[in-house]
């Protein structure tokens, strides 16, 4: 009997982050998280429902920033846009000077 070469399975390949979207809803803050390659990471946001605004910029900053520097190894900044209303809140995610992203397909 011959047997099949298992296929190593590889961690999903999540985009480098460029802008986010925060929303506070009855239910919780919800995030979208925009990638330069054209994906868009969604989700619910770990604080409480009643969290300060500015507080929950902060989580999505640092969940963001996280990502970049665990899935791609580069530094990212997040600067927030002033608010179009009072629950939708939106930032630019950069990536810092002199930092570069690893290639993402890292497989010779």
């Amino acid at each position: 009997m011959v047997r099949r070469k298992k296929e190593k399975k590889k961690r999903p390949d999540w985009g480098i982050p460029k802008g986010i979207v925060l929303l506070a809803t009855p239910e919780g803050w919800r995030h979208s998280v925009l990638t330069m390659e054209g994906g868009m990471l969604c989700g619910r946001l770990d604080v409480p429902v009643n969290t300060d605004p500015q507080d929950a910029r902060d989580a999505a900053a640092q969940m963001v920033t996280e990502l970049a520097r665990d899935f791609h190894d580069t530094d990212v900044e997040v600067s927030w846009d002033p608010p179009q209303e009072p629950w939708s809140w939106t930032a630019q995610v950069a990536l810092t000077a002199g930092t570069e992203p690893a290639a993402l397909d890292a497989e010779g």
